[in-house]
C-alpha cells in the first residue's frame, strides 16, 4: 500500500452518541477507536493523509471545530471515542449530511487533489456509514481497504455481515489494522 496514493477515512468518529441504541454501539466503538489511534498515528507516520468524514447530525449550524469541541467534553456520551480519535491541524474533514461519506460532499474531490487510489475505512458503524461509504468508493474505483478491528456496530452480527458484504460484493480487502501498512 503506498502512503502517497492511499488515504485514512475515519468515519464518523466524532460523534455525540446521542441516539437510540448508542449505548450498545458506544461499547464496541470504544476499543475499535483505541485499535484506530494506533493505526492513525502509524499511517501519519508514513505520510498518508488521514480524512475525517463525519455526519453533522443534522446540525447545520456548527462546523466540524464545533462539533469536536463538542464531542470531546466530559459530558458527552461519546467523548470516549472523539477524546482518541481528536483532529490534529494536519488531518483534513468532509462533512456528510447522510450515511454515505460520498453522497452531496466533496470527498471525491478531495481524493482526486490527494491522488488517492486506495483507501482505508474505519469507524462506526460498520453496518451503515461505513458500508455506504464503501459502496459508493468501489462504484468510483478505489481499492478498498477496511480496518475490521477499528469498525464498530450495534451488533456484532450485523458487523460480521458488514465486513462479509464489502470483502464479497465490493471486492474489499477486510484485515486487522495490524497488518494494514506492512509489506504490499
Amino acid at each position: 500500500m503506498d502512503p502517497r496514493s492511499t488515504c485514512l477515512l475515519l468515519i464518523d468518529v466524532i460523534n455525540d452518541f446521542q441516539f437510540p441504541a448508542a449505548d450498545r454501539l458506544l461499547r464496541y466503538a470504544i476499543p475499535a477507536a483505541t485499535r484506530l489511534a494506533a493505526l492513525k498515528k502509524k499511517l501519519k507516520a508514513t505520510g498518508m493523509p488521514v480524512i475525517y468524514v463525519n455526519d453533522n447530525f443534522g446540525d447545520w449550524h456548527s462546523d466540524f471545530k464545533d462539533q469536536v469541541k463538542r464531542c470531546t467534553q466530559a459530558d458527552c456520551p461519546g467523548h470516549p471515542v472523539a477524546r482518541r480519535l481528536a483532529p490534529e491541524p494536519d488531518d483534513y474533514f468532509v462533512l456528510k449530511p447522510k450515511h454515505s461519506g460520498f453522497y452531496s460532499t466533496p470527498l471525491d474531490v478531495l481524493l482526486g487533489c490527494l491522488g488517492a487510489r486506495t483507501l482505508v475505512l474505519a469507524g462506526f458503524a460498520a453496518d451503515i456509514c461505513v458500508l455506504y461509504t464503501a459502496n459508493d468508493a468501489y462504484m468510483r474505483d478505489y481499492e478498498l481497504v477496511i480496518a475490521a478491528d477499528c469498525t464498530a456496530s450495534e451488533g456484532a452480527a450485523s458487523h460480521r455481515a458488514a465486513l462479509e458484504h464489502m470483502k464479497e460484493r465490493l471486492k474489499a480487502r477486510v484485515v486487522t489494522a495490524g497488518t494494514i501498512g506492512r509489506g504490499a
